[in-house]
C-alpha cells in the first residue's frame, strides 16, 4: 500500500508543480521509476503468496482492517479533492499515509526480534541495501539542491524525505539488533529453538498433508 501511495503522490506532485509553473519539478524520473518498481515487485510477491503453499499462515485481522481503512481514506479524500482540484491537500494526505504505512511495515519485524531476542534467519543484507538506498537518495537531493541553488527538492517533496528517514531509522535499529543486541553467537538455545519452530511449523504441516 505504501508503494501505491508513493506512486500516486509522485504523479500528483508533478501535475501540481506543472500547473503552478514552478521553475523545477522535485520529482525526478528515477523517483517515478522507483515507485513503479516497488509496485511491480509487490504484485509479484502477492501473486506468489496466492499460488504457493503457505501452511496455516493468513492475513491478520489487524492488517485487513488497516488495508480497508487506507482504501476508504483514499476514496473519500479523492472524492473531496478532485472536484475542487485541491492537489496540494491530496498530496499531503498521500504523503502522510505513505510514511505511516512504511512505519507499520517495519514494526512487526523489530518487535519479533525483541521478543525472541534473536535475529537468526533474518536477511541483514537487504537492510544494508535499503540503508545504502536511503543514503544515495539524500545524496541525490543535496546534489540537486546545490546545483539548482534551491532547497525545493526537500521542501517540495516532504513525503520522500520522511520516508527515507523512517527507512533508515529502522535499518539502523535492525543492524543494532543483529550485531549488538542479539548477535548469533550469543543467542540462547531457547530463542533459536523458538525461531526454528516458527519457521519450520508450516513446512512440517505441508509435508504431513502431502503424505
Amino acid at each position: 500500500m505504501d508503494c501505491i501511495c508513493g506512486l500516486v503522490q509522485q504523479f500528483l506532485s508533478s501535475i501540481n508543480l506543472e500547473l503552478l509553473k514552478e521553475k523545477m519539478i522535485p520529482v525526478a524520473a528515477n523517483d517515478v521509476a522507483f515507485s513503479i518498481h516497488a509496485v511491480l515487485l509487490t504484485v509479484v510477491l502477492l501473486f506468489q503468496v496466492a499460488i504457493y503453499e503457505r501452511g496455516n499462515q493468513s492475513i491478520s485481522k489487524i492488517t485487513m482492517g488497516i488495508i480497508t481503512m487506507v482504501w476508504i481514506t483514499i476514496g473519500v479524500c479523492s472524492f473531496i479533492a478532485f472536484p475542487s482540484k485541491s492537489w496540494l491537500w491530496l498530496i499531503s494526505i498521500f504523503n502522510t499515509m505513505q510514511v505511516i504505512l512504511a512505519t507499520i511495515k517495519y514494526i512487526p519485524q523489530a518487535v519479533m526480534n525483541f521478543m525472541i531476542k534473536s535475529t537468526d534467519g533474518f536477511s541483514i543484507g537487504n537492510v544494508f541495501l535499503d540503508f545504502c538506498g536511503g543514503m544515495a537518495n539524500y545524496a541525490q537531493m543535496v546534489t540537486q539542491s546545490i546545483d539548482q541553488n534551491s532547497w525545493v527538492n526537500f521542501s517540495g517533496n516532504i513525503g520522500k524525505v520522511l520516508l527515507s528517514l523512517v527507512c533508515m531509522f529502522f535499518d539502523l535499529l535492525f543492524m543494532c539488533q543483529h550485531y549488538v543486541l542479539y548477535p548469533s553467537k550469543k543467542s540462547s538455545s531457547i530463542s533459536t529453538s523458538k525461531l526454528n519452530d516458527k519457521v519450520t511449523e508450516p513446512l512440517k504441516e505441508v509435508a504431513t498433508n502431502m503424505q
